[in-house]
């Protein structure tokens, strides 16, 4: 199984052993086992209200932390760069860490920065966060360029040419349709639900899904609980503040034995929130084959990189319950075998041959 966005280098960064099991971890090697996990891309997850300057910092700070996990795991582990490197490591009985950027904003606007994070293992730039930045407008911006900027349509053409996908989640709706417009390969959404069965603005229109299918891509089903039901939240915004602010005191300072403290307690009130589970993960899934087709449909499931998970799917370990439950709506092994991981390592593999 291949999922296509975690978000485990920020907690990395909070000092998170991966090669230790614990109640608090969405991901770690353990967890991963269990679930089934070959593989995951890793986010280089970086603020949007950073300068370019301190993106690209913070981004180099996340690279090194994932090779340094994977050093002291030689044996659970190894960075990967390709599917066919991936093949080799799952007949090895190691997890590959495949790494994407989440925000373009570390390249600031130069490609040189992009190739060189290219060079130390990123292979797809998710554009945007929730803010627009030099590249393109987010779902979350303010309109600054109407889709992609001038710098951005040459970061397009260059991720075409070195084979880096081009990861269209947090995009504003124009940033989509331009990079569906001037991509010269597949792009893909790594970590996107569907807008038909819930209205946020990250999720994606059936026009879209559509539209993804066409030009050859690929979208990773999100677990965020607010991407899966309009109905949650009623009761998660009155205590989101309190966890946001424990969990702002806890990066601050992860060492801190009473910030750990605080920020297991805010999440144990976090999961104690009525959310929604399994079955609307799958209906989901459902929704994206029916629109755009079996062949362009993964889970990317954003584990470490939300508060709260759906019921029953608190972390990675769970994963197998999501295709226990497509079995049981009648999909095929193949059919669950391509939403489980071939169809991203197909479209990926297309993207690097097409260079």
């Amino acid at each position: 199984m291949y999922d296509s966005h975690q978000d485990t280098p920020s907690q990395l960064l909070r000092l998170r052993d991966p090669g230790i099991d614990n109640n608090y971890s969405q991901v770690d090697f353990p967890k991963l086992k269990k679930g089934g996990v070959d593989g995951a891309f890793w986010a280089l997850y970086t603020p949007p209200d950073y300068d370019p300057s301190q993106a690209e910092s913070y981004a180099t700070r996340l690279l090194d932390a994932i090779y340094a996990a994977a050093a002291r795991y030689p044996g659970a582990a190894a960075v990967t760069i390709s599917p066919s490197e991936a093949a080799e490591n799952r007949g090895k009985g190691l997890f590959s860490i495949f790494i994407g950027m989440e925000n373009g904003l570390p390249i600031g606007n130069s490609l040189d920065k992009l190739h060189s994070f290219y060079r130390r293992g990123v292979r797809y730039v998710t554009l945007t966060h929730n803010a627009d930045n030099p590249i393109a407008d987010s779902a979350a911006g303010h309109a600054t360029w109407g889709g992609l900027s001038p710098f951005g349509r040459e970061v397009l053409a260059e991720m075409n040419r070195l084979g880096i996908m081009v990861d269209l989640s947090h995009s504003a709706d124009s940033t989509f349709w331009d990079c569906i417009k001037y991509s010269k390969a597949p792009v893909i959404a790594s970590h996107s639900c569907c807008r038909a069965l819930c209205q946020h603005r990250r999720n994606l229109t059936d026009d879209m899904l559509r539209a993804l299918a066409d030009k050859g891509g690929y979208v990773g089903i999100n677990f965020c609980p607010s991407f899966l039901s309009d109905s949650f939240g009623k009761g998660y915004e009155s205590i989101l503040d309190e966890a946001d602010a424990a969990e702002a005191a806890f990066i601050a300072d992860p060492a801190d034995a009473s910030r750990i403290e605080a920020w297991h307690r805010a999440q144990d009130r976090i999961a104690s929130v009525p959310r929604p589970g399994v079955k609307e993960v799958v209906d989901h899934i459902d929704h994206a084959v029916e629109i755009c087709g079996i062949d362009h449909v993964g889970i990317g499931s954003d584990y470490d990189g939300i508060l709260i998970a759906p019921e029953g799917l608190d972390d990675v370990s769970a994963m197998p319950l999501v295709f226990t439950e497509m079995n049981r709506r009648g999909y095929s092994k193949e059919d669950i075998e391509k939403v489980s991981g071939t169809n991203l390592m197909r479209v990926w593999d297309r993207i690097l041959t097409a260079i």
